[in-house]
């Protein structure tokens, strides 16, 4: 018995040796999750931006919209960039969570596209048209289509509207929701199909040159930076936020998309 209290102290001083000992999280690491497109390519250049202050941020790039806000909700990540306040609005009502917006940064004009059509206006009667199935941009989709006349919503402003809210469909076009992520692949499929632009960019679309509609510069999307109540304050945060918003990477945007992706600030 003596020989089993002995070995026991010993372990457990052990353990607290090994508690001790153990390495402490890096102050100077930031994590970010977002989207290849361009939300990472962003990301890379300010990268060495805050090298220079001291932080080291590590992009995890993600191709849902899912993955990036679960994570950071379940703090295994820092930030996301990546989202819309609508989509975010929505995520948070929906999931219980309470993720904030830190700072905006870019907006992405959303876009209709097609491989059989050139004009808006060759779209034909009973048309096929694939659009997003998360409720925020399935309503953006809509949005698009009821300002140039291809269809009526009950309410012309509405952020959330849905099929439901369609009062006039005059060319009967038929619609199918699917994850944003499969609307490129679509493409060749249906006669049109309603894309995000990190998307549509990631599948070598031009919005400026092969959308048929595209949002203008006035956009409402805007691209958020997004945290948690408990770090939306964190110094390295903020550097971050102040990166993103910078003279360097508000010319690194326009000169790297052309107008399909712009900076909101």
């Amino acid at each position: 018995m003596k020989l089993f209290h002995v070995f026991l102290a010993t372990t457990l001083i052990l353990l607290s040796l090994t508690a001790c000992s153990a390495p402490e999280q890096d102050d100077h690491v930031l994590t970010v999750a977002a989207t290849a497109v361009p939300h990472a390519e962003i990301l890379k250049q300010v990268k060495p931006l805050l090298a220079k202050q001291g932080v080291d941020l590590q992009i995890r790039v993600f191709a849902d919209y899912v993955q990036p806000n679960t994570q950071v909700a379940e703090k295994n990540i820092d930030l996301n960039y990546f989202q819309t306040r609508p989509y975010l609005d929505a995520f948070n009502r929906e999931r219980g969570t309470d993720l904030v917006i830190v700072a905006g940064v870019h907006i992405e004009p959303f876009g209709a596209y097609s491989r059989k059509y050139t004009s808006i206006d060759q779209l034909p009667d009973g048309a096929s048209v694939t659009l997003p199935n998360d409720p925020s941009n399935n309503s953006r989709a809509l949005l698009l289509l009821a300002r140039h006349g291809l269809i009526t919503l009950k309410d012309p402003n509405d952020e959330m509207a849905t099929l439901k809210d369609i009062t006039a469909n005059p060319k009967q076009l038929k619609f199918r929701e699917l994850e944003a992520a499969m609307l490129p692949r679509t493409l060749d499929e249906v006669d049109l199909s309603l894309i995000n632009t990190n998307y549509a960019l990631a599948a070598g679309l031009n919005p400026t040159r092969d959308a048929l509609l595209i949002e203008d510069k006035d956009s409402p999307y805007v691209n958020y930076l997004v945290g948690r109540p408990d770090n939306r304050n964190d110094p390295r945060v903020q550097k971050l936020a102040k990166a993103l918003t910078s003279p360097e990477i508000k010319a690194f945007i326009e000169q790297k998309y052309h107008g399909a992706v712009l900076p909101a600030f």
